[in-house]
């Protein structure tokens, strides 16, 4: 269990971390969500004891071990293999101390040992989790040092994985994941025997990995059960439910601080007035929660249309010098498709993207594209490509050397930076800004076809539905690479499977993808023929309108119910509203207060059937949906 009590924390005089308090159950799968520079990793460093807190405390277990991703995997000689297995540093000293005890009883208790942590399997568990990360057998016994940086950070990932820590802290691990690697440790993190702590952007990863969400907001610690989409439900409807008090309350106050004002200097009600304004002073002021979303991304659309197909493969092979990396490609990309790349890394996702963009020539086969086609493309190392030393608007006004400072600025604005950052030096922006920044300047011209590779590993949870919402609104063609499931199942209409040298439809969704990534290749020819006998086995015809009649038979009460519950509300509401008109008048307090009490009695009634009335239209509407 991990228990945090009023943890206090500050960078340089900012106060990031505020009296925050939080307790997580054991073996808990906890997602630790909040916006870009909330203090989330700041966090991790202060439960590590890598940072000491300025007041508060954070208790584990005694002697628990903690474990969360190196850095950097060791450039090393060793394999990948041997790497993973020397993380459980236990097992590795009793085998060196095996290889030289002469004591029986002291070998008799280091053999026992191994047993009692399994160390008989630590090879096979250490190659499988090196495979659920992208590394095959031959990739497993290679050096370290012939893989670049990227690999290496999944090995480390694969090495804490490995050493099974009692609490797991994970900073962001998808972001050198592909979406194979990403939907594996989705499914292996469900499974994790300890704790974990998880600090992601990715949605589908909150939702299918965690149990429990915790909101770092405003310095406070604030505990969810259920996954993301559940916590954005709960909080929005706490945001709701504070904004209506806070209204409440604000109405009071305005009605007693008129009554103070009408009556204070009168002798005959200064004792009343006085009595008011001291309630007025203890009167705690409910502050309204307010979401902070992310400002929106817009993509210029394409100036006029382009006879599809807009570009034509046909029998195209690609490679770099004599290797040929994809081959034998016959393929159509029209005006208005969505299509999502799915592949493991290594594959030819990139290379393929690199070919459409004509960033890469092919060796051989035709591509014709459509005339007057513009090409926007976007990858993740192109960020080191911003000039550091200007500021956003110092680049746009590159591309807009005739327009006034306004239209610069506003355009600017369209990529979704804030104003105060504008003229900030692109070697000063976070990395969520210069994603926003780079995504603005490639998509400038109004592309008729915008490529994506691996947009989002710096954008937040809001970020990545400013992203999605630009891109469902955007009139051209969308390739898309991503490990972030949501953004794919969002945006993609067609999946192309990258694989074996070869880019072809892949028949399916994304559920079929996880299976086939997760159970092999034939676990979907399996779940194809399964779903064939539920068919044959299904109702005829007859049968599934039958079924569809009583089932609306089953919902007309509901439905009937849900519609009484409506009209109750818009009734008390206008009633609501009636009152609080004539109560905002001070003189009617004075003219008839007999009259006022009644009215105030009676608009308290209606506040409370309110929202006992919207409750029940709440619960009305999910056992629709449900049934």
């Amino acid at each position: 269990m991990l228990q945090i009590t009023d943890l206090t924390y500050r960078i340089a005089g900012r106060l990031l971390i505020d009296s925050a308090s939080v307790t997580l159950p054991a073996r808990s799968k906890t997602g630790l969500v909040g916006r870009n520079g909330a203090g989330k990793s700041t966090l991790f460093k202060l439960i590590t004891g890598d940072l000491a807190p300025e007041t508060g405390s954070v208790s584990i277990p005694k002697n628990a071990r903690i474990g969360q991703v190196a850095q950097e995997a060791p450039g090393t000689e060793d394999s990948l293999l041997e790497v993973v297995l020397a993380a459980d540093t236990e097992r590795a000293r009793l085998l060196a101390e095996a290889e030289t005890a002469t004591d029986p009883d002291r070998i008799a208790a280091i053999h026992t040992r191994l047993a009692d942590i399994s160390a008989h399997t630590a090879e096979a568990r250490a190659s499988a989790i090196l495979f659920g990360l992208g590394f095959d057998a031959e990739a497993q016994r290679r050096p370290c040092s012939a893989f670049s940086g990227g690999w290496r950070m999944r090995v480390a990932l694969a090495a804490v994985l490995f050493s099974e820590p009692d609490l797991l802290l994970l900073d962001e691990p998808t972001n050198y994941l592909d979406l194979e690697g990403t939907l594996w440790l989705e499914s292996y993190v469900a499974r994790y025997p300890h704790q974990v702590l998880l600090i992601s952007h990715d949605r589908d990863l909150l939702n299918k990995a965690v149990d429990s969400i915790v909101h770092l907001d405003r310095g406070k610690l604030t505990f969810y059960r259920g996954g993301y989409d559940s916590f954005d439900r709960q909080r929005r409807e706490t945001m709701l439910l504070q904004q209506k008090a806070k209204e409440k309350q604000d109405a009071q106050r305005k009605h007693m601080q008129a009554f103070v004002d009408r009556f204070r200097a009168k002798a005959t009600k200064a004792r009343q007035a006085q009595s008011r304004l001291k309630m007025l002073e203890k009167m705690e002021p409910i502050i309204a929660l307010t979401e902070e979303s992310a400002k929106p991304i817009h993509f210029p659309d394409p100036q006029g249309r382009l006879a599809p197909p807009i570009l034509k493969l046909d029998g195209v092979a690609v490679g770099y010098g004599e290797r040929t990396v994809l081959s034998r490609i016959s393929l159509n990309i029209d005006t208005d498709d969505r299509i999502a790349l799915l592949g493991s890394n290594g594959n030819g996702k990139s290379t393929f993207a690199k070919l459409i963009s004509e960033r890469l020539a092919p060796m051989s086969g035709e591509i014709v594209r459509a005339s007057k086609l513009k090409i926007a493309f976007f990858a993740q190392h192109q960020l080191d490509e911003l000039r550091p030393a200007e500021s956003a608007v110092a680049h746009v006004r590159s591309l807009m050397p005739q327009a006034a400072e306004a239209q610069v600025r506003a355009r600017v604005a369209r990529f979704g930076l804030p104003t105060d950052r504008m003229d900030t030096p692109a070697k000063d922006l976070s990395g969520g800004e210069k994603a926003r920044l780079l995504l603005g300047l490639a998509t400038f011209d109004g592309p008729n076809l915008i490529i994506l590779d691996e947009p989002t590993n710096h954008l937040d949870i809001d970020s990545r539905e400013a992203l999605v919402q630009a891109l469902n609104e955007f009139q051209g063609a969308v390739v898309l690479i991503s490990h972030d499931r949501h953004l794919v199942e969002a945006c993609a209409d067609r999946l192309w499977l990258v694989a074996d040298g070869r880019v072809a439809p892949f028949d399916g969704d994304m559920d079929d993808y996880r299976r086939y990534i997760l159970q092999g290749p034939d676990s979907l020819k399996k779940a194809r023929e399964d779903e064939e006998r539920e068919r044959e086995k299904a109702a005829s015809g007859a049968d599934k309108r039958r079924d569809a009649a009583e089932r609306r038979a089953r919902q007309a009460p509901l439905r009937k119910q849900i519609e009484a519950a409506e009209k109750e509300m818009a009734r008390l509401q206008e009633k609501i509203a009636r009152i609080d008109e004539m109560m905002s008048d001070p003189d009617f307090f004075t003219r008839d207060p007999e009259r006022a009490a009644k009215f105030a009695k009676e608009r308290a009634f209606c506040e409370k059937k309110l929202v006992s009335t919207e409750e029940e239209w709440l619960l009305l509407s999910a056992e629709l949906e449900e049934g």
